[in-house]
């Protein structure tokens, strides 16, 4: 059968930023199958041109896809654009510390987007990213469906592989989400928290690993916060989970899977709150943000989100106070 050219279309990711996490993702995303086609674009040429020759030489290795580099021209037609590009974080350094030096190169990229009349999800990564979400769609002025931040996606797989160590359980069997700002103020939501199924609290007098469980959950999630830090004082750089997480977060809008994932998004009076993007379950599918999932949240948990809510709303204050 001779395939319709004109009905066809690729399965194309648009990469923006060709640094270590957008190399990364791009690397993971190849060996998944995922993509038809696969698009770098940077300011640094020379680097994009570089990390496209060296993915390109692993193809014989590769499903069937598509690498190469490109220009803001190719926004147009693709499907999905992951932002990561943006200063590096340094040692030490908040993410919301970086606020100011990327706020404008976000601005500049979500307006080649728009100029390009591109109809793809896009998915900021860069950090902090829940502020940078909230630029993004407030300056887009696309629906607040079609940009969603990376979020906890990647915190909450932390907290699935510590609690997958500390209780001897393959981690295919953790479910669980790190929700709020990804950052510093974010908690881990213990009451959405299972086990094969058996809420947290239920599981643990099954286990009877723990003299003391309170002070073990205390420990689990201040490991979860402090990890990025840990891993840049490392080596500088976070890039491989994060990598692998933006390939789920790919896969879920390509093929249209309805993943439930701690994405960060635009709230509306979801959990209490507006004119915030944070972190919580949202079922995510091929135009991006198909439903919020507001599950029960503790009294504590709701009030650690509100201070979540309060940290970004302020961050976005100064932001725009010192932009006037």
């Amino acid at each position: 059968m001779v395939m319709n050219n004109e009905r066809w279309k690729a399965r194309k990711v648009v990469i923006v930023g060709a640094g270590a996490v957008g190399s990364t993702f791009a690397f993971a995303l190849a060996q998944s199958g995922l993509a038809d086609e696969i698009v770098l674009v940077d300011q640094n040429r020379e680097l994009m041109l570089g990390q496209v020759l060296d993915l390109a030489h692993g193809l014989p290795f590769l499903p069937t896809v598509r690498i190469r580099s490109g220009d803001v021209t190719d926004y147009a037609d693709a499907h999905v654009i992951m932002i990561t590009a943006g200063t590096k974080q340094k040692p030490g350094e908040s993410r919301l510390g970086l606020l100011q030096r990327n706020a404008g190169i976000m601005g500049a990229i979500v307006d080649d987007i728009v100029a390009q009349n591109s109809e793809a999800v896009v998915v900021v990564v860069s950090n902090p990213v829940d502020v940078l979400t909230y630029l993004a769609i407030k300056r887009s002025a696309w629906p607040r469906e079609r940009i969603i931040g990376s979020g906890t996606v990647l915190d909450s797989s932390r907290f699935r592989y510590l609690l997958s160590q500390h209780c001897s359980i393959d981690v295919h069997n953790v479910h669980a989400y790190i929700l709020g700002e990804h950052g510093d103020s974010e908690f881990a939501a213990w009451s959405m928290t299972h086990i094969g199924g058996i809420a947290i609290d239920e599981y643990c007098p099954i286990c009877g690993k723990c003299s003391n469980w309170k002070e073990q959950r205390h420990k689990i999630a201040q490991e979860v916060r402090d990890s990025a830090y840990h891993i840049i004082d490392y080596k500088g750089a976070t890039y491989y989970a994060i990598g692998l997480a933006l390939v789920k977060i790919a896969g879920a809008i390509l093929h249209n899977q309805r993943s439930v994932l701690s994405v960060s998004t635009l709230l509306d009076g979801e959990y209490g709150f507006r004119d915030v993007c944070l972190s919580v379950p949202t079922i995510v599918a091929q135009g991006g943000v198909e439903r919020i999932v507001q599950g029960s949240l503790s009294s504590e948990e709701t009030e650690r989100l509100a201070r979540s809510a309060a940290v970004l709303k302020e961050a976005i204050a100064e932001l725009e106070q010192t932009n006037e």
